[in-house]
């Protein structure tokens, strides 16, 4: 982590009089781990701030602290102003969900974007990016060291929850030496894993098993593009009685086939919208630039894009773009 930014974020994190805390859109476990951890030292010091995210949170995150306070509706976000908004865990204001509204607030504030995804647009006055963590409560937990900020038990649930979710419990690419020896520290300090484990990976009932069956069965492959690719549409959730939060996990899933270089799996969402996720564990291939090309982004080896439906022409089209780039590897 470079020092100066570090410092500068400090700085202007102790000087601010309050605070605007955003995480992605439909929050996984580093976003709002990241975001619970600053709620919890920002609480700490008595520092004012807000917490607003523009979707509904997983039930399966809500034992993280302070989760309750967060707030989704932009119309109470004008009950303060802010000084300072800092983004966690999101490549671009848009995947926020805040990239209109922050244009119109008066003053402009700092924003400050903290993440590690490589198709990060860089869009903060100051940008603690490092594409080369394994996830954004990595960096954090560097900053609050690096600061000689308390790591507490409830701040080390926090920043293990993200390491922990964005490494699929220490089996996916993203999961380094670094990571591993980060992940022991966090533990010492009082970190609960048995909790971690118990709300973000027992979470499958039968009826979401039946699911996966579901999406297993589907299973084809694109052999031009050598993408293995499945489905599920809304009426499937609807028939097995699962909601859309119970279908996490089965894009890491990917990671297990060996058939293709590249897995995919298409969902159809509430509002119309299509979500594709992919996963490779191939080094010679980059997922989050085939994510770009199909207005999304992520990581080398893991990336999601949102497009519109519906599901009947979506991996039509998903394939011709695809098929259209110079190269995919």
């Amino acid at each position: 982590m470079p020092h100066r930014v570090a410092t500068d974020i400090y700085k202007a994190v102790m000087a601010a009089k309050h605070i605007l805390l955003i995480p992605h859109a439909n929050p996984d476990g580093d976003a709002l781990g990241s975001v619970a951890s600053f709620m919890q030292f920002l609480r700490s010091i008595d520092k004012d701030h807000t917490t607003f995210c523009s979707t509904e949170i997983s039930s399966r995150m809500h034992f993280l602290p302070h989760i309750q306070y967060i707030i989704h509706e932009k119309e109470q976000l004008l009950a303060h102003e802010y000084d300072v908004v800092i983004v966690f865990d999101s490549g671009d204001l848009r995947y926020a969900g805040v990239d209109t509204y922050l244009k119109t607030m008066d003053p402009q504030p700092m924003v400050i974007n903290i993440d590690h995804h490589v198709t990060n647009e860089m869009y903060g006055e100051l940008n603690m990016v490092h594409t080369q963590a394994s996830s954004t409560t990595q960096i954090l937990y560097d900053f609050f060291t690096y600061n000689e900020i308390p790591i507490d038990p409830d701040m080390a649930t926090c920043l293990l929850t993200g390491l922990i979710t964005d490494t699929d419990n220490f089996t996916n690419a993203a999961t380094s030496i670094l990571s591993l020896n980060i992940s022991s520290e966090l533990i010492r300090k009082g970190a609960n894993l048995n909790l971690i484990k118990g709300w973000v990976f027992k979470d499958k009932s039968i009826d979401a098993l039946k699911l996966w069956g579901t999406m297993l069965s589907r299973f084809e492959k694109h052999v031009e593009l050598d993408i293995v690719y499945t489905y599920l549409k809304l009426d499937d959730l609807q028939e097995h009685h699962v909601t859309q939060e119970q279908t996490e996990g089965m894009a890491n899933f990917l990671n297990n086939i060996e058939d293709g270089k590249v897995g995919l799996i298409v969902q159809e969402l509430e509002n119309g919208k299509i979500k594709g996720s992919f996963r490779t564990t191939h080094d010679d291939v980059d997922v989050g630039a085939m994510a770009v090309s199909l207005g999304g982004g992520g990581h080398k080896k893991a990336a999601g894009f949102t497009i519109d439906g519906p599901l009947s022409t979506a991996l039509s089209h998903i394939f011709d773009t695809l098929l259209s780039l110079d190269k995919i590897t």
